[in-house]
């Protein structure tokens, strides 16, 4: 790859700058690719912004960035992207910063300011190179300080006509798969959780190897339409919603229960109840719960006696067993077997419940037995 160090003013790099949905980020008069498609979306923190307002103001070196140079004379940013529009904003009056106590806009400086800030010198490294060697760069610098998700390094692997169309849906602040899902899933689209989101539960979590077979695809229409499909399936059949919505991977459950005839009133009913219930610890795994056979009780984490019933219980059980005669353990002092009158210490036991959870069992004492250790392990959902 082939390097060259250019001094570029900020007044040069802010002309014709233009940051359009359709065509993207444009810069240096049109002749610099802001945000080329395997480029994040602008991700700083408004503090992170203004510091590169604040470096420029008091003529401090800002890091160097990384321009491509493309086979028609013009460049894509492979590092800066970040800083290149915090400058652009700032000089088309975007935003202000905090200056003598004042929130001051490029416009609201005065003249010698402005001029301190347009003649203001940037640091590029003009590259050119295969694409290959240019992607290669783009993942190994640092990007700001940002560090890159493995996302962000898909699209730049895989970049092309299905990236950039697939970004349009689900990679912009408001973009379509936000408005309509931002009840049902966490992650920020700009940092293409959404997108990554979207590929894993339309490809079995195989994302490299969906982007590999569709990269050179002209449109995402297949994972758009697939996403919609997993939404609308969520809404109908929970129409109600609630904030443990978003913990849900709605996607494998789509693909598995998506031809059931479900009833959302019943469902709903169910969600309720088990909402209300204290014993259910993992709100989150209702939804998946209630779609299988209910028999799977680990999803929803159900809680267990805690030391204090399991003393009283085992303390109840011992008293009893001596004066009897038998085993503390119920299962061996009705088995007839060589541990029909053995006592059992507290640590060789477990708690469980008498009537099981699923079947209406509450957690508390009077529900509450404790068995030898493998008696309990081999009882079951009885």
């Amino acid at each position: 790859m082939k390097i060259e160090l250019k001094r570029i003013q900020v007044r040069d790099l802010v002309e014709d700058y233009e940051d359009n949905a359709e065509l993207g980020v444009r810069a240096y008069g049109g002749k610099l690719d802001v945000r080329p498609p395997y480029q994040r979306e602008f991700v700083y923190k408004d503090k992170q912004r203004d510091a590169v307002i604040e470096t420029l103001r008091k003529k401090f070196p800002l890091n160097v960035m990384y321009w491509a140079v493309r086979d028609d004379g013009t460049f894509e940013v492979i590092d800066g992207q970040q800083r290149t529009i915090s400058v652009c904003q700032y000089v088309e009056g975007d935003f202000s910063i905090e200056i003598g106590g004042h929130q001051l806009a490029f416009h609201n400086l005065q003249s010698d300011q402005q001029e301190q800030i347009l003649d203001y010198e940037l640091m590029v490294y003009l590259c050119e190179g295969s694409d290959s060697e240019k992607l290669d760069w783009f993942k190994t610098i640092n990007i700001a300080g940002e560090k890159l998700t493995d996302q962000e390094l898909r699209n730049a692997v895989y970049h092309g006509p299905w990236v950039s169309a697939a970004k349009k849906y689900f990679s912009k602040s408001g973009c379509p798969a936000y408005a309509i899902a931002s009840d049902y899933m966490t992650g920020s689209p700009i940092r293409q959780e959404y997108l990554e989101t979207a590929i894993e539960w339309i490809n079995g979590g195989k994302v490299d190897e969906y982007m590999r077979d569709h990269q050179h695809d002209t449109d995402a229409n297949e994972l758009w339409l697939y996403f919609k499909s997993v939404i609308d399936w969520v809404e109908t059949t929970f129409p109600k919603k609630r904030s443990q919505m978003k913990s849900v991977k709605w996607g494998p459950l789509y693909n598995k229960y998506k031809n059931l005839s479900l009833d959302p009133v019943k469902l709903e009913q169910r969600v309720a109840a088990l909402m209300a219930d204290v014993d259910v610890k993992s709100k989150r795994g209702i939804y998946e719960f209630l779609l299988g056979d209910e028999a799977d009780t680990k999803l929803l984490e159900v809680r267990v006696f805690d030391e204090r019933t399991k003393l009283a219980a085992y303390g109840l059980q011992t008293k009893e067993a001596e004066t009897a005669g038998t085993s503390n353990c119920p299962t061996c002092a009705g088995g007839g077997n060589a541990n029909a009158t053995r006592i059992y210490e507290l640590s060789e036991m477990d708690a469980d419940h008498v009537t099981a959870w699923s079947k209406g069992g509450a957690s508390d004492l009077a529900n509450c037995e404790v068995l030898c250790i493998p008696h309990n392990r081999s009882k079951g959902n009885r």
